[in-house]
């Protein structure tokens, strides 16, 4: 499901992944049941491929990961949060255009 430059993460590789990275990183939550997330996934891929070696992306499937969207109160997807430093930088929820993504992350990526 995820792009060529868009990597999967679980709950069980979260903190390593995410957490630990030295980069930024930018963590779509999703389900395979959710049409507004199939609908920006071709975004998120995008996303990875522009900004390949500045950004970490992964994608996180709620339905099979429920520890972490809780612990960073998902209530809705898709949802892309980015994380610098271990923290959380930013968040979008719903479909959004990739215009939207570019303003989050140049804010945050400076």
């Amino acid at each position: 499901m995820a792009g060529q430059a868009v990597f999967e993460v679980s709950d069980a590789t979260f903190d390593q992944e995410v957490l630990r990275s030295d980069q930024p990183v930018l963590v779509d939550f999703w389900a395979a049941w959710c049409g507004p997330c199939r609908a920006l996934a071709p975004t998120v891929d995008a996303i990875a491929a522009e900004y390949h070696g500045k950004l970490k992306v992964m994608k996180m499937d709620v339905d099979k990961n429920p520890a972490t969207p809780g612990r960073y109160g998902v209530r809705g997807i898709p949802a892309l949060i980015l994380f610098k430093g271990g923290q959380v930088a930013d968040q979008i929820v719903g479909f959004v255009p990739k215009d939207t993504i570019d303003k989050s992350l140049s804010r945050v990526l400076g």
